[in-house]
């Protein structure tokens, strides 16, 4: 059964050199700053889903997940591809260049939502590690791309699957789905889209997902 996020953003057949050199300056000026966008995410989201779930309840917050929270992930997810080298659009004028999909799921409480600052630790350090290997595939695919006005599908495979993987655990941190994120790159079919909140069976407790 596919994971109820799907994140996927097609590179074009070639790129623009002179958008990537202004890239390649801003990422290494700025590669600061995107981490800290980053890191602010993994506190902020949780927080800002407690919050909002105290004032409007979970079945509304989640209702209205497509205007909120689903939304400010696709910028986000956007921003971090174009820097990426995973699109040549910036999300603010073709958001339609990122993919992301999210089935909203479960009944999160303030508890349940806190929580996961806790829970997706271990996604934290993996996604550190690879962190490292991402930044040297980048650099190649940004030297590729300057001679060859594109880059090698493996690298393209790479970055596409490590945003996706940062995508479903932003989702997660943001109390969008029940599920426990996977430690995959891929999870196979996307996930339906505009499709109604669910709730758990039986009386799984919040914060209880399991892989």
């Amino acid at each position: 059964m596919a994971y109820p996020v799907s994140f996927d953003v097609q590179p074009p057949q070639t790129f623009d050199k002179a958008q990537v050199v202004l890239r390649i300056l801003l990422f290494l000026v700025l590669s600061w700053f995107l981490n800290g966008i980053l890191g602010a995410a993994y506190w902020l989201l949780p927080i800002i889903a407690a919050i909002m779930i105290a004032q409007k309840g979970a079945a509304t917050y989640l209702a209205e997940a497509e205007k909120g929270p689903t939304m400010w992930l696709r910028y986000i997810m956007g921003a971090y591809s174009y820097l990426a080298l995973a699109s040549d659009k910036l999300p603010f004028e073709h958001p339609e260049e990122v993919d992301l999909k999210v089935q909203p799921s479960g009944t999160p409480s303030v508890g349940s939502a806190l929580l996961r600052i806790i829970l997706a630790i271990p996604h934290a350090i993996v996604l550190g590690v690879l962190g490292f290997i991402f930044f040297f595939i980048w650099i190649i695919s940004a030297i590729s791309i300057l001679i060859n006005e594109t880059y090698p599908e493996w690298a393209q495979n790479f970055i596409r699957g490590y945003l996706r993987w940062t995508a479903r655990v932003l989702a997660y941190l943001a109390s969008l789905v029940e599920e426990y994120p996977p430690f995959s790159f891929d999870t196979g079919a996307a996930a339906p889209a505009a499709l109604p909140p669910t709730q758990p069976s039986g009386g799984e407790a919040p914060g209880s997902e399991t892989t």
